[in-house]
């Protein structure tokens, strides 16, 4: 009944986080109503998304000449004070507060069980060794984790890591509500949480 390429767009576009069969069957046909233009802009956005590339230090995404984000490359971020993070989207929520003024290390999404993958593996490995290259030692290393039960698995693996490496580290606060989410929290629910961290 439905042409192939809506077809298409529908099975591509459904397996995005947030969006299921039902709802790609409706951004599709939003975007047929919007015109070719309209659908030439989207299909130009998605393929700039190809020009970006992952931060050495943190992983963050950028599309710098160099191989670091605006946020390492900035010499006025505090290197000795680190915000460990699952998602690119918490550090943006983050950001947004204007209250933190160190690095970032964004490991990736945490499994149900608590256990990191091998790349998550690799990324503790790879910023274990800056540290000892680039400061030595931190002040603090932040642990992000959104509270749920798994988040606080895993920051117990991270805090076993990187204890020998860090003066202190700490979680943040419960600003946060149990089994919420950083990425929707609002600014001043964050801020909080960044200034009550334990």
């Amino acid at each position: 009944m439905l042409p192939d390429p809506i077809r298409k767009f529908i099975a591509v576009f459904s397996e995005l986080p947030s969006i299921g069969t039902r709802q790609a069957t409706r951004l599709a046909f939003s975007l047929i109503r919007s015109g070719k233009a309209s659908i030439d802009d989207i299909a130009r956005a998605a393929s700039d998304l190809r020009k970006l590339k992952t931060c050495s230090r943190c992983f963050f995404v950028h599309a710098n000449e160099g191989n670091l984000c605006d946020i390492c490359a900035n010499p006025k971020r505090n290197p000795k004070v680190v915000l460990i993070l699952e998602r690119e989207t918490d550090l943006i929520s983050i950001e947004k507060t204007r209250r933190f003024t160190g690095r970032y290390l964004v490991l990736g999404e945490l499994t149900k069980s608590g256990t990191l993958d091998p790349d998550q593996k690799l990324r503790l490995k790879a910023f274990a060794a800056a540290i000892r290259k680039e400061i030595g030692k931190a002040d603090e290393i932040i642990i992000g984790f959104n509270p749920t039960t798994h988040g606080d698995v895993s920051a117990a693996t991270v805090t076993r890591e990187f204890d020998e490496l860090s003066q202190k580290i700490t979680r943040l606060g419960r600003g946060i509500p149990t089994g919420g989410e950083i990425e929707f929290a609002d600014e001043e629910t964050l801020g909080a949480a960044l200034e009550r961290r334990i």
